[in-house]
């Protein structure tokens, strides 16, 4: 397996942490989104939008993440995740680089729907 399949694989692991663990992200209409993945380093970066921007618990929501997945993905061994500004919305930088961005059940031909 090269490293790139690993950095899939981990990437696909991050996703599906998410989705399981964090579903309220996308029930209550925030996005997250995986703007770095290094798996040499075990360091991930996360953004989480939507309606987490402006949150009162998206502050509760990024201690959350950052708590479960280093012990749950033991390849981990960083994580970076915070809320973007309301202000910033829609100018997430790498915002495409990783998933999740719409959460559970949501496939490429629905991007544009909130449903």
């Amino acid at each position: 397996m090269s490293a790139e399949d690993d950095g899939e694989d981990l990437q696909a692991r991050v996703t599906s942490f998410l989705e399981r663990n964090f579903p309220q992200i996308w029930m209550h209409g925030g996005t997250a989104a995986i703007e770095e993945l290094d798996a040499e380093s075990g360091e991930v970066r996360l953004r989480l939008g939507g309606a987490c921007s402006g949150c009162g618990i998206s502050p509760m929501t990024v201690q959350a993440i950052k708590s479960r997945m280093a012990k749950e993905i033991p390849e981990i061994q960083t994580v970076h995740a915070d809320a973007m500004d309301a202000g910033a919305a829609g100018s997430t930088p790498g915002a495409d680089a990783g998933t999740p961005s719409r959460g559970p059940g949501h496939d490429e031909e629905n991007a544009d729907s909130p449903f």
